[in-house]
């Protein structure tokens, strides 16, 4: 459905996109994530039609999607891209800023109020309503166009916890009962985790990962994009040793970043690693705790309870999460 070819974008003589290329098929749920400053936004506007690029192609059902300088209105009449700055009219109904956009007969537009949950706003001004009523009705905006392709840029935004939780479910509900292939920006790369079907990892204008969520999350390319997805743990040969590993790890093995939940507590295998609980952090369903092994400090999630600081554990590691083989020649 979608091919982007090439693409590269400069800022005065500094790149913000370096020769980007990637496909998408249709009914696809993309997530990107990177740092602040990667690119992932400057991306989805060129995907959209709405910023020229220095070099390369995007080609959405087999045409060229046309740049600001190849059209006189920007953006593509298939392509929705949703800003985390969006605006509405003031001074207008719901209903009447959704009517100006809509492409849709009414039964298909209801079905759209219903999945964006602002059926029972429409009657309001929009001056009327909150910011994640906001956010839902510029996303109703955005579907009613009938778009094929829709560019979430930063949809959780400035959102509290509560209204967070009911976009996600929006933005679930799009791909499931509209069948719209969706690509998504989130500052917060944990929330694609359950989300997306795959995840791309940007880092100064770089594609530097792309898999499933829970590859990226398990097995990232490196400590930038384990970083992004939460804590982990780096193995020193000193630990990674004691662990059964019997050359130890380096620093580019695809086993020695770990996340505090491939360890266990107190399992009586015969790798076992002694250590002293420093701090203990209660999370709600899980404690995270600080333990100090013999040659490093990790950081370990468990559901068990009764820990205090001070006490001595002994550290297993949940071999089959990492895909290592459960032997004593070790890896």
């Amino acid at each position: 459905m979608l091919q982007v070819f090439g693409i590269s974008k400069k800022d005065q003589d500094i790149f913000i996109l370096k020769d980007i290329e990637f496909s998408v098929p249709g009914n696809r749920k993309l997530a990107l994530a990177g740092e602040t400053g990667s690119g992932k936004s400057t991306l989805m506007k060129i995907i959209a039609g709405l910023i020229q690029p220095d070099e390369g192609s995007v080609f959405f059902h087999d045409k060229k999607v046309e740049g600001p300088l190849e059209r006189l209105i920007p953006g593509h009449p298939q392509i929705a891209y949703l800003s985390q700055h969006f605006e509405l009219r003031n001074n207008y109904r719901v209903e009447e800023i959704l009517e100006i956009a809509s492409k849709l007969d009414p039964p298909h537009a209801r079905k759209i109020f219903e999945i964006c949950q602002v059926e029972h706003l429409l009657k309001r001004k929009t001056d009327k309503v909150s910011g994640g009523e906001r956010q839902r009705i510029a996303m109703a905006r955005a579907l009613v166009t009938s778009p094929d392709l829709l560019l979430l840029d930063e949809p959780y935004s400035n959102l509290d916890t509560i209204h967070k939780q009911v976009m996600k479910s929006v933005v679930e509900d799009i791909g499931d009962h509209l069948g719209v292939s969706c690509i998504l920006v989130s500052h917060d790369a944990t929330d694609t985790l359950s989300w997306a079907d795959e995840i791309m990892v940007m880092h100064d204008g770089s594609i530097i990962q792309r898999a499933d969520p829970e590859t990226i999350y398990h097995h990232p390319a490196n400590a930038y994009v384990a970083a992004l997805f939460g804590k982990f743990n780096v193995l020193n040969t000193e630990t990674a040793t004691a662990f059964g590993f019997n050359n130890g790890l380096s620093q580019d093995d695809v086993f020695s970043i770990l996340r505090p939940g491939q360890f266990s507590l107190n399992q009586g295998t015969s790798n076992d690693v002694k250590g002293e609980i420093k701090k203990v952090s209660f999370l709600g369903d899980t404690y995270e705790l600080d333990i100090q092994l013999e040659s490093q400090s990790i950081v370990l999630k468990t559901a068990l309870n009764g820990f205090i600081k001070g006490d001595t554990v002994t550290v297993s590691l949940n071999r089959e999460s990492i895909g290592c083989p459960d032997s004593q020649d070790g890896v």
